[in-house]
């Protein structure tokens, strides 16, 4: 709760925002044109083998030509059935460049880029669906350009940043009608039902989920059978990194039910990436034992001139610099239009450039960009 209270207080004392051609601007200027390195491990155990994950290093979006490098990397938890985590895997990525206009430069390519997500989203649903098949997924993908960070999702595989400073960053909204009140409610409005599964006798148990169909998620790719309600548009988050960069953790829910973000994130402080992403599953397997499909990716971007590890910290310091901000802790469907994407807020050592949690298609979709 104190957290909570600082952060909403620190929101009145911003500096000014700034334009997001200003930031690469003045990057490039600095000095701070070199490319991060990015440094990635994987691990996972499989409880049903739902789980997928996505990994594309070194990805370029005008072939042949370096300086248009970026990464993606991405988790899909299946469930009914692997079929929709298999489609999302290897059609996913290519349905959201296929929304990019060729050619443009890199500030136009960044600030494209929510809406492409949400594009490629939309289409990998629905040329799942046309095959007629039951399953769906939930799908976290995070696309990484030099120090700037987009992640969309939908479903409950989430992914957080951790900084050098210590503070450890929610990028995502989970899905879950248990948790997400303005999900149930967004939900209901459209005349879908939610509630717990039904005993004789009129017994509930289990958690929310919508009818009809179950599920406990409110946005997912497949799931042909659910109806209307269980929407594929991703919850879309653009940040900037300082030079000091980052630490990314993606994982299912096999991890998050287990650890939080904060334990997760000092579990694997200062230990290379692919240890760390053994460590973190060590730990979820640890504290509840191997319950679900359980799967983590740690991608580590760092600044080209620093060693290839982040430095470790003291029990002391963990404890101390421990806490988790949700970038002013505003609604998760109410922040930043494409519109009004210059509204750049600091946050510490991170810039927030864009962010838009939006279920309706049509909000995400209209306007120009400028």
């Amino acid at each position: 709760q104190g957290a909570v209270m600082e952060s909403a207080s620190n929101e009145e004392m911003l500096p000014p925002a700034l334009p997001l051609a200003t930031l690469i601007g003045r990057e490039l200027r600095g000095g701070g044109s070199e490319r991060p390195l990015v440094r990635y491990g994987h691990s996972g155990f499989a409880k049903r083998g739902e789980d997928y994950f996505l990994v594309k290093p070194d990805c370029l979006r005008i072939p042949g030509d370096p300086s248009s490098a970026f990464s993606v990397f991405a988790v899909f938890d299946g469930h009914n059935g692997v079929s929709a985590a298999v489609f999302s895997k290897e059609h996913l990525l290519d349905d959201v460049m296929s929304a990019v206009p060729q050619g443009i430069s890199r500030e136009d390519w960044l600030q494209v880029l929510p809406r492409a997500l949400v594009a490629g989203f939309v289409k990998t649903d629905i040329d799942f669906q046309r095959k007629g098949e039951m399953s769906g997924t939930t799908a976290t993908l995070v696309v990484i350009d030099g120090f700037t960070v987009t992640v969309a999702s939908v479903g409950d595989s989430r992914c957080i940043l951790d900084t050098q400073g210590g503070v450890v960053s929610l990028l995502t909204v989970d899905h879950r009608l248990e948790e997400n009140v303005e999900e149930r409610e967004r939900v209901t409005a459209s005349g879908g039902e939610v509630s717990r599964l039904n005993l004789c006798g009129g017994q509930q148990v289990g958690p929310l989920r919508c009818w009809p169909g179950g599920l406990c998620l409110s946005r997912s790719i497949g799931d042909t059978d659910v109806g209307e309600f269980i929407v594929p548009i991703p919850h879309v988050k653009q940040v900037k990194l300082s030079n000091a960069g980052g630490r990314l953790i993606i994982a299912s829910d096999g991890i998050w039910d287990a650890v939080s973000s904060e334990i997760a994130a000092q579990a694997c402080r200062g230990l290379p990436a692919e240890l760390a992403a053994k460590l973190v599953v060590k730990q979820a397997l640890k504290t509840t034992g191997l319950k679900d499909d359980t799967t983590c990716v740690v991608v580590d971007i760092i600044p080209s001139d620093h060693c290839s590890t982040p430095p470790p910290s003291s029990p002391k310091q963990n404890q101390s610099k421990l806490r988790s901000l949700l970038f002013g802790r505003r609604s998760h469907s109410s922040v930043g239009k494409l519109g009004n994407k210059k509204k750049s807020a600091s946050f510490g050592f991170v810039e927030e450039l864009f962010e838009e949690g939006s279920a309706s298609l049509e909000e995400r979709t209209s306007g120009c960009i400028h």
